[in-house]
């Protein structure tokens, strides 16, 4: 199991776990509290609940290969 101690390992997880809920967003399950679309918003993203997803796709590409 690998430790998460750097603030940008951290944010890297947050980004990628709001891309998963996205996902199911996208697909139809709804949860309480607000949703990851609008929090990813506030993130500074912008466009569609796709155009988010293929930004976060992109980024998540981006992360692998630094790994």
């Amino acid at each position: 199991m690998a430790v998460l101690d750097d603030t940008t390992q951290i944010e890297a997880y947050r980004i990628l776990t709001l891309r998963q809920m996205l996902k199911l967003e996208i697909k139809g399950i709804k949860r309480s509290g607000r949703s990851a679309y609008a929090i990813l918003k506030d993130m500074g993203y912008t466009g569609t609940r796709q155009q988010v997803l293929d930004q976060l796709d992109q980024y998540r590409e981006q992360v692998l290969q630094n790994t």
